[in-house]
């Protein structure tokens, strides 16, 4: 049973969350790419203006002072040696000469690209040669006395020239600083223009920001919160509730699935409440049923052990007395009521005994195995020493359970052992511990006659008898009440298959929680005579 979403109609309402966000994110990286090279273009405009002040019209107006500097320098030194004919006079000349050469090399190149600035160069270089050819090259070179007569001849002549160079010299400063101021303007313009695309930038990312924001809010944050609200109303047991969706189409097709979820739980819930109240009354039944097995327990232990006492008690005192004086037809039946009473008292304690088991005796305490095996094998001290077994073990744990059912346990096991005994050399029987993935892994070994690997599962089923009674004596329920202790306990019991001498019996039991019990290294021989507890 599903439910019909609710939720968008319109063009966009099969689209879905991811979609949405595919062309959320399509969006917002086209205008941010637009953003960016528009700041990208504010940047390089503002680096291009700031590098041609810097690099280009800033230099070459101080390479033109240097110029002007050096070009003055000539006409002080010329000038001073016309008049004194003293030869330190064109020091500053010779300076001058290196100077402007120098300034020149510079300032080419950074007016290559301008023509107004490559012709006030031009015109400078132009009369400055001119002053050059007629008054500093011809005074330069010539005695103080030829240098006094050229300097008094030609004054008004370097005076016009010198004024001319002056005038280009200044007009080229004129434009030079024209430039610069140009340039500055236009890069506080550029600076403004960055500034705002930057500006402007940061409002529009604000924007985008914002408008995520809300698109995720309303397309999937706010649909889910809705959606997880209503599901934890159901969870705390708010069945009826039904859930609506909105949102984007995924978000809309889930909603619907978990609104057909909580109809099939509805309906589960229904279904449950109904078996429920059958499990009621079959618990009620089994109540009245395991009564009535315990009364019957009761009954097998009270009232029928006791008329079986007395077949068992006349039989036998019908064959001590009679025994010997009736034929031996009548001495063997009379055998054959005896041994069947005492069978049928024995398969009758040993049952109330398997019922017994995770039933009356149920205490869950720290065990002592060390102490429980001494017990164990002071019961067993007459059989031990009648079959001159050996019983060796190592350290044991303590583990969690009830005493009894573990006593219990131990001397089924190794009564097996000493039981089933080759009868060519005398029981040899170890029991062995192992520490391993929260467990107690525990064996126990003899050299006895073996299991039949076909009959190792057989052995733990209550009743089954590989032997005859009259090889092997026993009702069968030994090993089948082991399983039912060791599996009361949480742990696990097989034949080890693998033996290839005797039988290796291996169970489990879980080691004690928040113990750190240490795992035995090496076995401790038992003698019979101090097994005795």
């Amino acid at each position: 049973m599903t439910s019909t979403p609710s939720g968008a109609d319109g063009a966009f309402a099969g689209w879905t969350t991811r979609r949405w966000l595919r062309v959320g994110v399509a969006c917002t990286l086209v205008v941010l790419a637009v953003l960016g090279s528009l700041g990208a273009w504010a940047m390089w405009r503002t680096s291009q203006i700031t590098a041609s002040l810097v690099d280009r019209r800033s230099p070459a107006l101080i390479e033109s002072m240097r110029v002007e500097e050096a070009l003055v320098n000539q006409e002080t030194g010329i000038r001073g040696y016309g008049l004194s004919g003293r030869r330190d006079y064109l020091q500053p000349y010779a300076e001058g000469v290196t100077g402007e050469e120098t300034a020149l090399r510079r300032l080419r190149p950074l007016v290559a690209d301008d023509g107004r600035a490559r012709a006030d160069l031009a015109a400078v270089e132009r009369l400055a040669g001119t002053w050059q050819q007629r008054i500093a090259i011809p005074v330069s070179t010539a005695s103080p006395t030829e240098a006094a007569t050229i300097t008094s001849v030609r004054t008004a002549e370097g005076k016009a020239a010198f004024d001319a160079l002056r005038g280009a010299m200044t007009r080229q400063q004129s434009h030079l600083e024209q430039e610069r101021e140009e340039a500055t303007r236009q890069l506080r313009r550029a600076v403004t223009l960055r500034n705002w695309v930057f500006a402007v930038i940061a409002v529009v990312i604000v924007l985008v920001a914002g408008l995520v924001f809300e698109g995720l809010r309303r397309g999937v944050t706010g649909p889910l919160g809705r959606l997880g609200s209503a599901v934890r109303d159901v969870t705390q047991g708010r069945f009826d509730r039904s859930l609506d969706g909105t949102g984007p189409a995924d978000l809309r097709r889930l909603t619907a699935d978990v609104e057909s979820m909580r109809l099939r739980l509805v309906a589960e819930l229904r279904f449950s409440e109904e078996a429920r109240g059958l499990l009621d009354d079959q618990a009620e039944d089994l109540k009245r049923s395991n009564a009535e097995l315990e009364q019957f327990a009761y009954v097998a232990s009270h009232d029928l052990q006791e008329p079986l006492r007395k077949v068992s008690s006349f039989t036998q005192l019908l064959q001590r007395r009679y025994g010997g004086q009736l034929d031996d037809k009548a001495d063997q039946y009379i055998g054959f009521a005896v041994d069947g009473a005492n069978r049928m008292q024995s398969l009758i304690n040993d049952l109330l005994a398997f019922s017994r088991v995770g039933r009356v005796h149920n205490e869950q305490r720290t065990v002592d195995l060390e102490r429980v095996l001494n017990t164990t094998l002071g019961d067993l001290s007459v059989t031990v020493e009648e079959t001159g077994a050996e019983i060796t073990h190592d350290p044991l744990p303590s583990v969690l359970g009830d005493a009894t059912q573990l006593g219990m346990l131990l001397q089924n096991l190794l009564s097996n052992a000493i039981k089933f005994r080759h009868p060519d050399r005398p029981p040899r029987i170890h029991l062995g511990v192992t520490e391993a993935g929260g467990n107690w892994e525990f064996e126990v070994r003899d050299n006895g006659i073996g299991i039949a690997p076909e009959f190792q599962e057989k052995v733990f089923v209550i009743f089954q008898r590989l032997h005859t009674k009259d090889a092997y004596p026993g009702t069968g329920i030994g090993l089948a009440m082991c399983k039912k202790v060791v599996e009361f306990h949480g742990g696990t019991i097989s034949i080890d298959p693998d033996t290839p001498t005797g039988t290796r019996v291996l169970f489990t039991l879980p080691t004690l929680p928040a113990v750190s019990a240490s795992a035995p290294a090496a076995p401790t021989a038992v003698p019979d005579r101090e097994t005795q507890s």
